[in-house]
């Protein structure tokens, strides 16, 4: 161990602003080696970092998007008998990120006497049960907790909390076109899902 006079002899040896290893030997400090490694670790990470952001987007951005509603065909609006609620079922395609996923769909359509068709959700309001046409009575009945509609989705009985869901629906071409939703059970109001 040297004495503290040989140290001090030691240690001034080495020009102020420099380490000295154990092995006796020294690396200044702020050396162009250290400039080099701190340069390379910052441009090799902003290169990491705008190569993960596009990536990451890409793998996260079709969970997140919101699906596109599309108009699909119901048949033809003058095929619908005046008066008589008609369950209709037809196929719709949702893309869900990047599957396509093929569903049929099920709603009840009644045309007026006027011709303008009303297009309903086969969920009860109440708490989302499928409801059915009780033809000798002539009022939707649900099944489950016994909510009562007219035709035209008026509540006349039962503990559903608003009338039936109406679907956004048109006529063109003769087609009768619907966009299905699908609504909060249990509200007054309609807030789509």
């Amino acid at each position: 161990m040297p004495s503290s006079n040989e140290s001090d002899i030691v240690l001034s040896a080495f020009p102020k602003g420099t380490l000295m290893m154990e092995d006796g030997l020294s690396t200044p400090v702020g050396t162009r080696r250290s400039f080099f490694v701190k340069t390379t670790v910052f441009i090799s990470s902003l290169i990491g970092i705008s190569l993960a952001v596009p990536l990451i987007g890409y793998v996260i951005a079709p969970a997140l998007q919101r699906r596109n509603k599309e108009w699909v065909s119901l048949g033809k609006a003058d095929a619908l008998p005046v008066g008589e609620p008609k369950p209709m079922d037809y196929t719709m395609t949702e893309k869900d990120g990047w599957q396509e996923i093929h569903t049929t769909k099920g709603v009840w359509a009644v045309k007026q006497p006027d011709g303008e068709v009303t297009v309903f959700s086969p969920i009860c309001p109440h708490l989302g049960c499928g409801y059915r046409w009780d033809q000798q009575d002539r009022l939707f009945k649900c099944p489950c907790h016994g909510s009562v509609y007219d035709m035209n989705g008026t509540v006349k009985a039962g503990p559903a909390p608003r009338p039936l869901d109406t679907l956004p629906s048109k006529i063109e071409n003769g087609d009768l076109l619907v966009q299905y939703e699908e609504y909060k059970s249990g509200l007054a109001k309609k807030v789509e899902l």
